[in-house]
């Protein structure tokens, strides 16, 4: 019965990325708890993702990658759409599931995904996760996620990657201050809400012309009230570091 109160829809939107050809699968839902109520799930997916313009066996691996991480999947197995059905529907279940023996309290659900590539740099293709999730109280969580691929190869770039081993603890220093300037200057009441020492380099960053910037989850380096936390250090102060 429940899909009598359903809506949903899905589409392919055609986009151009450099000399490569993107589209972006879009889905949304609005799921009722039960017939006539307000009480709803909430869902919506917008994830980019690569057709044509580069190698199959390159292409693959890049669409693999966000599809896993966008979906929060060990591995990422069938085709795009194909998961993002089987994401939405596990989700419906487990939002029935919960909410069929409350009494009380709010009942309402939100879930957003949206990826997007970012500007490129070199041979480093940037892409981006937003997620949002609303499962009751005072708020949601939002959280922004980076993947940065080897445009040649379609590989995963991570940190060791890019740096010389032993970078972890100088490239922390470089970041806690970089981070403190930027709040004292633009919020030094947020700034008192700062752990400086869990600052470091986590592996979620992206690779720009002018630099490479980490990103920070709430609660991954204080309270919730600090929000995605960002932090940008440029070639010239990672030079030391890099490979």
């Amino acid at each position: 019965m429940r899909k009598l109160f359903a809506f949903a829809s899905a589409l392919l939107v055609l986009a151009a990325c450099d000399m490569v050809r993107t589209e972006t699968y879009q889905d949304d839902l609005i799921m009722p708890l039960e017939e006539g109520q307000a009480d709803s799930l909430f869902f919506s997916a917008s994830v980019e993702y690569i057709v044509t313009g580069m190698k199959v066996e390159v292409r693959q691996k890049i669409n693999s990658a966000i599809v896993t991480q966008a979906f929060d999947l060990e591995n990422g197995e069938g085709s795009l759409e194909e998961v993002a059905i089987r994401y939405r529907e596990n989700l419906i279940d487990e939002y029935m599931n919960e909410n069929a023996v409350l009494e009380n309290g709010i009942r309402t659900w939100e879930d957003r995904i949206s990826g997007n590539f970012q500007p490129r740099y070199k041979d480093y293709r940037n892409y981006q996760i937003s997620y949002y999730s609303f499962r009751g109280g005072a708020h949601g969580i939002q959280t922004l996620s980076n993947i940065v691929f080897d445009n040649k190869t379609g590989d995963v770039v991570r940190e060791q990657d890019l740096f010389t081993p032993g970078y972890e603890e100088p490239v922390a220093q470089l970041l806690r201050l970089a981070v403190k300037s930027s709040m004292e200057e633009e919020d030094p009441e947020l700034m008192q809400l700062v752990q400086l020492e869990l600052v470091a380099p986590n592996g979620n960053f992206c690779v720009r012309e002018d630099g490479v910037e980490w990103l920070f989850q709430p609660y991954e380096v204080g309270p919730y009230a600090l929000g995605i936390v960002s932090a940008k250090l440029s070639w010239e102060e990672l030079t030391p570091f890099l490979k």
